[in-house]
């Protein structure tokens, strides 16, 4: 694993910076920084060696013939700002997005790993983790104890060394977020013992409690849940924070709550801003065009937040909630090198950024990109089989009813499943969750998908699995052999012909693309669903969801249809082979 820190060669020469017996790489000379242990601006001089702060104060270094000067005179300084609940899946990949999120001056992401525990050993996980961790960028990982849908092998996956593995690395700074909370509060000790030991290596656990009564929060705080991302109105976050909990508030494409919640906030002078933290949680790409944390700040600011606590809610409040000032949140000496150059305070999108001491960005223009990294240990998406007519059997009395754009619940089938097609007049299309590796299926129908989608096949999806929907059973077929040629992706087909792609060839679910040429791909994807009648928020959202077992009433899962509420099989899996 990469070294956090920085061995004691480095530290001596860095001790001969502040001696004036060496000189450092870069000064940021005359600067006005965020001080966020003052919660003032202060003035002085930024050293920089290497990707640390070795000084920041009123002293001047030996400037050496290597050493870059910088003058800040008229801007502002902030710490890089920490986005605290990322889902870097999100057709995007980990460094694509940090890459374009760093632009805005986001330099510092706390990541879901579910992705990556799904499909990959352990080491080989890891692997790219320490790739991942020599960019100039700093990640920060979060482990799931479950799947958050039902697996066949879930229990042969999330095992206590499973999880054990990834509690143990220092670059895992929580446990969560706990979607699985029913089967805890239900007495699962196997969860509550890897709580346990996350809290014994002084980690934080992430609830996932949409909704949740005083009652259900008092007992999830009991059993070790410290924060929780999911309030949805004002008097939840004081409800939370009654309680002691983390605070943080989400600004994504199936929940844009931020604006109101700080309006509401700062309407009823709560004053709790410095126990407050935001997050975009793993919004789909073009909803990032308008920015990450930079565009949260902005929210607070336009909402009336002081414009200390709005930078700090993005910086300093989430590194000393995860326990981490010592690298990070602070302009100070000995942190990262994280730093953001702004050109007034009513903008927070960055005219530069410093990230673990090398300029990203300069005088408002990108000068470095992320170094790509290798995908290789994340296996292609290989599906050696073809469906058959006996594959596409719909008789069901009961389908699968889209109530927006996440939640579903049960419908009567009223439509003849028999033919091969189904009428454009109504909004119900066949729908088929197959297994990668073509082993079972669950054929159902689904209402309120779109009206004219004929053939649409994805292999995004909660857990990679081959997701079919659509009006036409050749077109469905069709959209499927181009998904196997693609070697994954999403795929809208029409009368036998593809009209609408967006490859994901690492591993079946992730993009190779850098967020400039996704975002139009994804814009695309969703005007041509549009167009055929998907009416509802985030179509990306609804093909990860539709498995997904924490959220009402009815999903479809590799071991059938499910009913969350009862937790019970209602109609299982057909095995293929």
């Amino acid at each position: 694993m990469v070294n956090p820190l920085w061995r004691n060669k480095e530290i001596r020469e860095q001790l001969k910076i502040i001696t004036k017996e060496a000189s450092p790489d870069l000064v940021l000379i005359n600067a006005t920084y965020l001080h966020g242990i003052f919660k003032k601006w202060v003035t002085g001089n930024i050293w920089i060696d290497g990707d640390r702060i070795v000084y920041a104060g009123q002293e001047m270094p030996n400037i050496g013939p290597n050493t870059e000067v910088a003058d800040m005179e008229g801007k502002w300084l902030v710490p890089g700002y920490i986005e605290p609940h990322v889902h870097p899946f999100q057709l995007y990949n980990p460094q694509t997005f940090a890459d374009y999120a760093a632009q805005g001056g986001t330099t510092t992401f706390l990541s879901d790993n579910l992705n990556l525990f799904l499909s990959l050993e352990n080491e080989k996980a890891f692997s790219l983790l320490d790739q991942l961790a020599e960019l100039p960028f700093s990640f920060y990982w979060w482990t799931r104890f479950d799947s958050q849908t039902e697996l066949l092998n879930e229990d042969s996956l999330f095992t206590s060394k499973a999880v054990g593995e990834w509690l143990d690395r220092p670059d895992v700074l929580l446990g969560g977020e706990l979607t699985g909370w029913p089967k805890l509060m239900a007495g699962d000790d196997q969860m509550l013992y890897w709580i346990q030991k996350a809290k014994m290596g002084l980690k934080k656990i992430e609830g996932h409690f949409p909704g949740a009564s005083e009652k259900t929060l008092a007992k999830m705080r009991l059993l070790g849940a410290d924060g929780d991302h999911e309030a949805m109105t004002a008097d939840e976050v004081e409800m939370r924070l009654f309680h002691g909990y983390g605070v943080t508030l989400r600004h994504s494409s199936i929940r844009p709550d931020l604006p109101h919640l700080l309006k509401d906030i700062v309407a009823r002078d709560l004053n709790v801003f410095d126990k407050l933290m935001m997050t975009t949680d793993g919004s789909t790409p073009a909803f990032h065009l308008d920015g990450v944390m930079d565009l949260c700040i902005k929210i607070a600011l336009e909402a009336g937040v002081p414009q200390i606590d709005a930078y700090m809610m993005a910086s300093y409040n989430v590194a000393r909630y995860y326990n981490v000032t010592s690298l990070h949140g602070l302009i100070a000496t000995g942190r990262y090198a994280n730093i953001n150059i702004l050109e007034s305070l009513d903008n927070p999108v960055p005219s530069g950024v410093i990230s673990k001491g090398v300029w990203l960005k300069k005088d408002g223009k990108k000068v470095v990109a992320l170094p790509e990294i290798d995908w290789s240990v994340l296996p292609d998406l290989e599906m050696d089989f073809d469906l058959s007519e006996d594959d596409f059997q719909f008789s069901m009395p009961f389908g699968i009813e889209m109530v927006n754009d996440v939640i579903t619940k049960p419908y009567k089938v009223s439509v003849d499943t028999h033919e091969g097609h189904l009428s454009k007049k109504h909004d119900e299309s066949f729908l088929m969750l197959l297994d990668k590796h073509g082993k079972w299926r669950v054929n159902t129908l689904i209402k309120g998908f779109a009206s004219g989608v004929s053939g649409f096949a994805s292999s995004y999806s909660n857990t990679g699995d081959i997701i079919l929907i659509g009006k036409d059973r050749n077109d469905m077929k069709a959209a499927f052999e181009e998904l196997k040629r693609m070697k994954g992706g999403i795929v809208l087909v029409e009368d036998g012909e593809a009209v609408c792609t967006l490859p994901l060839p690492i591993g079946g679910f992730l993009s190779d693309q850098p967020m400039e040429r996704l975002i139009p791909q994804e814009q695309k994807l969703k005007e041509a669903l549009k167009e055929r009648g998907y009416k509802h928020g985030d179509a990306v959202y609804t093909l990860l969801f539709l498995q997904a077992t924490h959220l009402p009433y009815v999903r479809v899962t590799q071991k059938g249809i499910y009913d969350v509420m009862n937790k019970k099989i209602l109609f299982p899996a057909f095995m293929r082979q």
